[in-house]
């Protein structure tokens, strides 16, 4: 992955972790890093997704590698709702790795239906 196209994530304010289609880290916004910091941080590059989430996280991170499939979910963490959003990434068309969104959300959010 060519991180040098990817400098508008740093300034979002969410964290992005993107890993390849076998699962090994390839690019971390320093919001990610600053979040994943007392787990290694920047050093996490080029390890395993996998090693990162314990069970059953670590065989739903398999499943959607093996499926190409997302996953969407909100959690609590330290008092801070966060939205978690986990989407595959393509490149030329083909199946490219997962990357992840960790958002802060509001506890009251208003939903509108349009």
């Amino acid at each position: 992955m060519d991180a040098k196209h990817l400098d508008w994530l740093e300034g979002i304010a969410g964290a992005v972790v993107v890993c390849d289609a076998n699962g090994t880290i390839v690019y971390m916004n320093q919001k990610a890093k600053d979040n994943f910091a007392d787990e290694g941080g920047a050093a996490l590059l080029g390890s395993s997704l996998l090693n990162c989430h314990p069970e059953p996280s670590r065989s739903k991170v398999r499943e959607m590698l093996a499926q190409q499939q997302g996953n969407v979910y909100s959690i609590e963490k330290r008092g801070i709702k966060k939205l978690i959003w986990q989407k595959p990434w393509y490149r030329d068309g083909a199946f490219a790795g997962l990357v992840e969104f960790s958002l802060e959300v509001p506890w009251e959010m208003p939903h509108f239906v349009r």
